[in-house]
């Protein structure tokens, strides 16, 4: 489903009945999901796109997407993979404007990096489409994962750390937003959520990233 080439490149027959849809991009949603006339099973989202570059959308852009999907009968699938677990500042990048996945994914962040997980989250209803022994893993419900991510999901919670990921991600963006004003032939853009974060490098600057760092 990706489209950056390189995801895409060398591997093949890529499975059919996959339509793209620009980024932040209501009108190409809603103009999609007419086309396909209610025959658009899901739609899957980023509610901060992490590869892409640490796009966060226009405020608004995630409850209309919502409301759209409902609109025309389509499940609206949140990729929080790397979004959530308290890195946007909120246990999830979709509770800043109170969207409820109808299928949630998550991963990485789940066992505080101790362990492998990831996860698929849904209602009943949608999970009950696959009856019992049609889909499984090799290690899935693997209980120490599952024991690990309970405890992860706990300390997040006692030790406050949402909370401190919401306030420190807004002390760093004030910093870089100084240090852009300060240099801005270097950085053009600051942006993020939480501490899940980007900054732009002006295209002319000589040096790499790297150097910069």
């Amino acid at each position: 489903m990706s489209t950056d080439p390189e995801a895409r490149e060398h591997f093949g027959p890529l499975v059919p009945g996959h339509v793209k849809v620009r980024y932040n991009d209501l009108e190409d949603l809603e103009a999609k999901l007419q086309e396909y006339n209610g025959r658009v099973a899901g739609f899957l989202v980023e509610p901060i796109q992490g590869e892409a570059g640490i796009i966060v959308p226009d405020d608004g852009y995630l409850r209309k997407s919502y409301e759209l999907c409902k609109k025309y009968n389509t499940l609206y699938i949140g990729d929080e993979i790397q979004s959530g677990i308290g890195r946007s500042g909120k246990l999830l990048a979709n509770d800043y404007e109170q969207v409820k996945p109808d299928i949630l994914i998550l991963g990485k962040s789940l066992t505080g990096g101790v362990c492998i997980a990831s996860a698929v989250l849904a209602s009943a209803q949608v999970m009950q489409v696959m009856t019992p022994g049609i889909h499984g893993s090799t290690y899935g419900g693997n209980p120490l994962s599952c024991a690990v991510s309970v405890e992860a999901l706990k300390a997040l919670k006692e030790e406050n750390m949402i909370e401190n990921s919401y306030k420190q991600g807004q002390k760093f963006r004030q910093g870089m937003v100084e240090l852009q004003q300060q240099y801005p032939e270097i950085l053009t853009n600051v942006r993020g959520k939480g501490l899940f974060n980007g900054i732009t490098l002006n295209p002319t600057y000589e040096k790499t990233a790297t150097d910069l760092c």
